[in-house]
């Protein structure tokens, strides 16, 4: 019995690397501009600094706002948060004195 051998070319041998090669190619480039690749991270961590540096803010917002009104509860009145509550619902202000708004 008689078997024929086929010698295997360059270009046979290079088909299987090719391939390998341009699916990972592929999968790199997805890796880094995809839609969770490493772009998609570092936009996420800057929308996630600006939104956390807004919330600071609004958190420090509030507390003033709660300080405020911490004043106006019964038993606690202070004189001057009445006097100018008073003085900005009837926009009252008498010659001598000086007003700012904040």
């Amino acid at each position: 019995m008689r078997t024929i051998q086929k010698r295997r070319t360059r270009l046979g041998r290079l088909i299987v690397p090719t391939i390998t090669a341009i699916i990972l190619a592929y999968f790199t480039v997805h890796a880094q501009t995809g839609g969770y690749g490493l772009l998609a991270k570092e936009q996420l961590e800057r929308r996630i600094a600006v939104r956390t540096a807004a919330l600071n803010e609004l958190k420090g917002e509030r507390e003033r706002l709660e300080r405020r009104v911490g004043m106006l509860h019964d038993g606690t009145l202070e004189r001057d948060m009445i006097d100018e509550q008073a003085r900005r619902a009837l926009n009252v202000v008498t010659a001598d004195e000086i007003v700012i708004l904040n």
